[in-house]
């Protein structure tokens, strides 16, 4: 059974101007990053690990690739690669970084190389194939591995472990004469998505990147604030600085997707929206009610056309402006679009709930479309949170950022 956490409401996080998709510039002004490489080794994690291929043959490959000491003795990272079928020359190539109960998925492997891929699937819970951890493996996928009550050596956390086998997963692709290394992105489910946050920010190698659900700011809003809770204050600032995706977004410089539903338990839209809003080329796909978990995560079509879009020369995904613009007696939300097939269907969606994001109840209406654009008018009551979306020809829906008024 899922418990829900207790949450509280963050303050706006910019003024009523700021919530719009294009953010002003005092507000970009205040979220630049500075560089941080946290405690990873970025040169040496971007070298060609030593690899040990279990199958040397065949459109889906199982493999081992060394990673980081674990209390002083090197590690394996067990996965599945999948290549295309009918592939020529060299194809693009997707690093596929689970979550949380989540292993090495040769049907999301496979998923990926049918769409033209080297996909990369790797286990970060330190097992193999068959489920059972490997005598030489990293940490497991326990919450005591991720948020110790005490002060941890932090190289020897899952966290540690898990950021830098994504890495090194991206220098395998790279290392591979099927794969054009200047063509390789990620996407992350949950943790997965959490972990694809902080990848984005360190490893400029990859084109594009895609975490679902998962963000940062979990401090702030997420499911594990009792977690927080029980670590003292300084050791909870060391844990933040370190493996909060916060720190490293921003510094992401490709284009990232994210991709999430309006009430998921773990990943809230306050603390969701704070991630993305650091990050300089981003596009926000939120939807009503979207189920959690790995199969429900990776099934979004916008996830591979926002792929093709960098690495393949794909249609690009419909991109949203937005703008409130008030009267004496209403509120509109005007909203444009543009790289978008006709026709298109595009929504409002609204909830005046307060209380934890995962409890809302969303209401939604179809907005008319006209010259590429879509108007609605905003319900009076207050306080209320607002987005729309749009759907291209291809059933691709993209949203604007959320707007929370409250009075």
């Amino acid at each position: 059974m899922i418990t829900y956490p207790k949450t509280r409401l963050a303050p706006a996080f910019l003024s009523v101007l700021c919530l719009l998709a294009s953010a002003t510039a005092s507000a970009q002004d205040a979220q630049k990053p500075t560089s941080a490489t946290g405690p990873w080794n970025l040169e040496q994690l971007k070298q060609t690990p030593k690899i040990t291929w279990l199958d040397q043959t065949g459109p889906m490959r199982k493999l081992l690739y060394e990673s980081e000491p674990r209390n002083g003795k090197p590690t394996q990272v067990f996965g599945y690669c999948a290549f295309p079928e009918k592939a020529t020359g060299k194809s693009p190539a997707v690093v596929l970084i689970h979550g949380g109960g989540g292993k090495a998925f040769p049907e999301w492997a496979k998923l990926w190389a049918d769409r033209g891929y080297v996909a990369l699937a790797m286990d970060l819970a330190g097992k193999g194939a068959d489920g059972k951890p490997l005598p030489d493996g990293g940490p497991d996928q326990s919450d005591e591995f991720k948020f110790p009550k005490a002060r941890t050596d932090l190289k020897e956390m899952w966290s540690y472990h898990a950021v830098a086998a994504c890495i090194r997963a991206g220098s395998v692709l790279a290392s591979l004469p099927e794969v054009d290394p200047e063509k390789i992105g990620a996407t992350g489910i949950s943790w997965g998505g959490y972990l694809t946050c902080i990848v984005a920010g360190l490893d400029d190698r990859l084109k594009f990147a895609v975490p679902v659900y998962g963000c940062g700011f979990l401090d702030k809003n997420s499911a594990w604030l009792g977690r927080f809770a029980a670590m003292p204050a300084d050791w909870h600032a060391e844990w933040s600085q370190a493996f909060d995706p916060s720190t490293y977004v921003g510094l992401a410089k490709m284009p990232v997707l994210f991709v999430n539903g309006t009430n998921d338990f773990a990943y809230p839209l306050d603390s969701y929206q704070a991630t993305y809003q650091k990050v300089k080329q981003h596009q926000v796909c939120v939807t009503v009610n979207m189920p959690h978990g790995h199969t429900q995560g990776w099934a979004p079509i916008e996830i591979a056309l926002f792929a093709d879009q960098y690495v393949k020369g794909g249609k690009p995904l419909p991109v949203l402006k937005s703008k409130l613009v008030k009267s004496p007696t209403t509120v509109h939300f005007e909203n444009s679009f543009e790289q978008a097939d006709a026709p298109q269907v595009a929504a409002f969606h609204w909830t005046t709930d307060t209380g934890p994001w995962q409890m809302r109840k969303w209401q939604t209406k179809v907005i008319p479309i006209q010259n590429s654009a879509f108007n609605s008018e905003v319900p009076s009551q207050r306080p209320i949170v607002f987005f729309t979306t749009v759907k291209d020809a291809r059933n691709a829906t993209m949203s604007t950022e959320h707007v929370e008024l409250k009075d």
